[in-house]
């Protein structure tokens, strides 16, 4: 491991609700079933990558995971977990994983794309599984920092951007752009059929290329997620 470097995380989470009668998507009634990160630079460099199925909810919660917005991927998932593409531990396994992994790479930020959904599910699921005897996730002191902040402060600064938004269709109902991590990495590849997976890892893959994109930019943005 070269020391030099400054290794971060970036980590992705797909998710099921509490209460299926509860129309929003909020993360307070969302649990982790799927949970995937990447060690890389900020230059997007991989140095190790890690894909969780949660078997406290996956398997335990087999009500609940029917009603995931992604639920017709199921039968994806056990046909990986069965080839071994993916591994099934539980919760605290994920946990200490991510720890460990920390621990390694000295890693002091950990980012997501919409940090707020990913961090909120991560303590709901925590609190859910233990009875609220444990709530945080994430470490104490690490920076929890969100691509979706940079990516407005950067990219939606760029007229090209305004421009692409505008001539694919990607506009709000308020008439600004979209940026999800689909329309940001179609915009950065340049790919318009590009469609994400909304499986962790993957979309990992995805969002450590919109986290590299703006910091080649060299531009001020903003990136913790609280500040």
């Amino acid at each position: 491991m070269d020391k030099r470097i400054k290794y971060r995380i970036v980590i992705d989470t797909e998710t099921c609700p509490i209460d299926r009668t509860i129309n929003e998507v909020t993360p307070q009634n969302m649990l982790t079933y799927d949970c995937g990160w990447a060690i890389v630079d900020k230059r997007g460099k991989v140095y190790k990558t890690r894909s969780f199925i949660n078997t406290d909810i996956f398997f335990n919660e087999t009500e609940k995971m029917q009603s995931a917005y992604y639920a017709s991927k199921i039968p994806k998932y056990k046909e990986q977990l069965a080839n071994g593409t993916r591994q099934a531990v539980n919760f605290y396994t994920i946990r200490q994983t991510l720890l460990s992994d920390i621990a390694e790479y000295n890693v002091t930020e950990i980012y997501a794309h919409n940090m707020r959904f990913d961090l909120g599910t991560l303590n709901t699921t925590m609190r859910y599984l233990t009875d609220n005897k444990h709530r945080y996730f994430f470490p104490r002191g690490i920076k929890i920092c969100d691509t979706l902040k940079m990516s407005k402060d950067v990219i939606g600064k760029m007229p090209t951007y305004k421009k692409f938004c505008k001539q694919n269709g990607y506009m709000t109902k308020n008439n600004q752009c979209r940026f999800t991590a689909e329309i940001l990495y179609r915009f950065i590849t340049k790919d318009l059929s590009f469609e994400e997976e909304h499986t962790g890892l993957e979309d990992v893959m995805i969002e450590k290329e919109i986290l590299a994109y703006c910091y080649r930019q060299h531009k001020k943005m903003r990136k913790v997620l609280y500040e």
